[in-house]
């Protein structure tokens, strides 16, 4: 019996090959773009998910309140923190502070400048990181110690083993390998190369016990059975607590977030972890949903419209005995081995595309086809999609009439045409969704791209300060400046395109007590801020300790800063600092910069300081115009080299530094433009499929219809006007959607574009063009078809 199914089957493909070419390859590329948004959603759900501890462990966060009352949180702790807990809490089993940092790294006369990390001694105790040499217990005891992870450990050593071995840090301390780690895993947040102790950041002056000082990560491992909620309740005021009675009491609330959420809840709303990348996972759960199920329509429609070919198959089948159950048996077995030839196919395309899809998501994203739990969600998700695509066909072509069908007047079911159109409905509302929800992705973007920064970002670089630039800084700033490489120079505490510091807990005449929770962003300048970063000037002067000595205690303002501290005339005010004898003389205000997100409408409060307030980690440089960029480089090198030859010389161009803060959201609209497309092309699979069909079964009617003197355009257009009507029922229940989806998704910016009505009608006529390009194929050719070999057969 199993053996005639088969021969039917092969039989069916190899006569219809059109037909089983369109169905298989649209569940092929539908299967192939669900394993692929799929494998992204399985390592977003697994990031930091697989420590053996990982139930147990909490990430620190700070919960306050802004002077307008608006709660928010952040995941940044004070260093004192992390001992405090251990020591007087006895819920906790252990605590773990983590900091990134960028060394130099130098084994002989190899020198990389590579990203690493501080960690307390226990940080392997709470997170079971894999070893390949070394003990876990042990091995950031001694201050002078380091781990290595295998990529890096072959990068300095070579193929030498690296334990016991000395690597020079920061061109100052030797420290030894202690142990080896195994290459991170593509599903953990953290990032580094190496791992130094934390004693070691204690030892340079790193550390300090101000519980005001927010700056590095502190997790914790709950002892089994410790609740959460009790936790948090005990250690609610503990900033509080210890600054109480001091000059900087603090109404900062402390609470833990569980490290298994930490990567898909990270948005506050309200003082509460709600949202963030969780929200992502799951549109391109639907999305893959959506496009599998397309794939599904497509058999389906294909399976239902060729029904009358199937018809006298199941008739005999019946006829000799075959019953209902076991129909529905054959025909959805057909539909799953049909499902596992495109599941075969899919694998194809998934391995072809994995490394630009890869490029695309910024993922490591692979599939382990040694695991055996692969193989099982393999067969689980063939026969879940082989099912799916022939339940609805299977049902139908069991229920026919044996007799109707031997007598020859099998007639289509008034109940088909509805279903099948009801499918073709719902795959091109999905398709406009997603064309109309590209073009509002890829204007945001464009209205992102299009803002003012605030400040010049052309010909503009910056530099680290390592080594011995701090020590030779003037000597290097006059061989830039004599070498016609540079028009300008100025030192700032960060980037201008990046934020990496903030302070609240200043006050001036007139300010009141809530004034001091005011967050003010920091920057840092000597002289030449204006000049070289290109802001705007509105009043005042630069800072410029060349020419006046005491601008070590002056700042600059921006606009956003003047008006929160509501002043009129802040040229000539003084600003100090709650809790220390700080003062700092305002002498100038700018104009509004972006130095966040350029989608965030309002600029924060922003204070520019002398050289007395941490300014000094950042080189920014002017470019010469009037030089190629290379020559430019090339001088400005070859003066780094002069005065600190150990190290690279690292630098960046604001220019490309601004543009990725368009990341994430250009990522989004190239994900949507390429799911927008397979939508339409497998929908257009189907669509064509079902224009072959009609085309063939109405040869008999175009060909009477032109003997009576019907043009090719009134027949092209009968044959086609079907599936328009369609199309403009499926805009109708996709537009409101649309719209909606895309308000939601452009409330995550405050500076965001309004949704124009013509995004609607350019969306539409595009899936009336498609459309019709599709099905007008066939119209035409069946419209230009010689009618008397049609009637002949009458």
């Amino acid at each position: 019996m199993f053996k005639s199914y088969f021969k039917t089957l092969f039989r069916n493909i190899i006569k219809n090959k059109t037909y089983s070419m369109i169905n298989i390859t649209g569940l092929a590329i539908g299967m192939a773009a669900a394993i692929l948004i799929l494998l992204w959603i399985q390592n977003e759900l697994s990031i930091d998910r697989f420590y053996e501890k990982q139930d147990r462990i909490y990430l620190m966060h700070n919960r306050d309140k802004s002077p307008d009352g608006e709660k928010w949180a952040w995941p940044n702790t004070p260093i004192v923190m992390g001992p405090t807990l251990k020591k007087d809490y006895p819920e906790v089993e252990d605590v773990a502070r983590y900091r990134n940092v960028t060394f130099l790294l130098t084994v002989g006369e190899k020198k990389l400048n590579q990203r690493g990390s501080f960690a307390d001694s226990t940080f392997f105790n709470v997170f079971s990181l894999p070893f390949l040499k070394g003990n876990a217990q042990t091995a950031l005891n001694n201050k002078h110690s380091i781990v290595l992870t295998e990529k890096f450990a072959k990068a300095l050593f070579g193929d030498e083993d690296a334990m016991g071995k000395i690597v020079k840090v920061d061109s100052t301390h030797n420290c030894t390998v202690t142990a080896v780690l195994k290459d991170l895993p593509n599903n953990t947040r953290f990032e580094f190369a190496y791992m130094l102790p934390w004693t070691y950041l204690e030892d340079i002056g790193w550390s300090d016990d101000n519980w005001g000082n927010n700056g590095i990560r502190t997790f914790v491992l709950l002892k089994e059975g410790a609740s959460q909620a009790t936790f948090d309740k005990k250690v609610e005021n503990i900033t509080i607590d210890h600054t109480k009675g001091t000059a900087n009491e603090s109404t900062t609330q402390v609470f833990t977030h569980p490290l298994s959420k930490v990567h898909l809840y990270g948005k506050s709303e309200d003082g509460k972890m709600v949202g963030g990348q969780i929200e992502t996972v799951k549109l391109f759960a639907v999305i893959a949903a959506f496009i599998l199920l397309i794939a599904c329509i497509n058999f389906m429609n294909l399976s239902t419209a060729r029904s009358e070919k199937r018809a006298k198959e199941v008739g005999i089948r019946k006829v000799a005995g075959a019953g209902k159950r076991l129909l529905i048996l054959q025909f959805l077995g057909e539909s799953v081995f049909l499902s596992l030839i495109a599941f075969v196919i899919a694998i194809i395309i998934v391995q072809l595309s994995l490394s630009g899809f890869n490029l695309l998501v910024g993922k490591n994203l692979f599939i382990n086809y040694a695991d055996l739990l692969f193989w099982i969600y393999s067969l689980a998700f063939v026969l879940f999609t082989g099912i799916i695509a022939g339940s609805y066909p299977a049902f139908y072509l069991s229920s026919f009439n044996p007799i109707g069908v031997l007598k020859g007047v099998f007639k289509k079911s008034k109940t088909l045409v509805a279903p099948r159109k009801i499918l073709v409905t719902v795959q091109f509302t999905f398709a406009i969704i997603l064309i109309i929800s590209t073009v509002i992705v890829v204007r945001q973007i464009q209205y992102g791209l299009n803002r003012q920064s605030g400040y010049n970002r052309e010909n503009l670089i910056y530099l680290f300060t390592q080594g011995d630039v701090d020590k030779h800084y003037a000597a290097i700033k006059n061989e830039m400046l004599s070498s016609g490489a540079v028009t300008s120079i100025t030192r700032s505490a960060n980037p201008i395109t990046q934020r990496w510091s903030d302070s609240w807990g200043f006050k001036w005449e007139g300010s009141s007590k809530s004034d001091e929770k005011i967050d003010f962003l920091r920057l840092g300048t000597d002289a030449d801020f204006i000049k070289t970063i290109g802001v705007t000037l509105l009043q005042g002067r630069d800072i410029d300790v060349n020419n006046y000595p005491t601008d070590s205690n002056a700042v600059m303002l921006n606009e956003a800063a003047v008006k929160a501290m509501r002043v009129k005339e802040p040229l000539g005010m003084v600003i100090g600092e709650v809790g220390n004898d700080n003062k700092w003389t305002v002498v100038g205000v700018v104009k509004d910069f972006v130095l966040e997100s350029p989608y965030q409408q309002n600029i924060n409060p922003t204070m520019i300081f002398g050289p007395n307030k941490d300014y000094a980690q950042i080189i920014h440089a002017k470019l010469n115009a009037q030089n190629a960029t290379g020559e430019n480089i090339a001088a400005i090198e070859k003066i780094f080299k002069k005065y600190n030859p150990q190290y690279p010389v690292d630098y960046v161009f604001a220019d490309e530094s601004y543009a990725k803060k368009f990341q994430d959201s250009q990522r989004t609209g190239k994900l949507a433009a390429l799911f927008a497309g397979l939508t339409i092309f497998i929908s257009c699979l189907g669509l064509f499929g079902l224009a072959t069909y009609m085309a063939e079964s109405r040869t008999k009617e175009v060909g009477v219809r032109k003997v009576l003197g019907a043009s090719v355009f009134n027949v092209t257009l009968l044959l086609s006007k079907e599936f328009l009507r369609l199309v403009v029922v499926s805009f109708i229940i996709a537009s409101p959607i649309a719209w909606y989806a895309m308000n939601k998704w452009l409330d995550n910016y405050s500076y965001r574009i309004s949704i124009e009505w013509w995004v609607f009608v350019i969306a539409g006529l595009l899936a009336l063009l498609i459309a019709l390009v599709t099905v007008s194929y066939q119209a035409i050719r069946a419209a230009l078809a010689n009618p008397v070999k049609s009637l002949r057969t009458e």
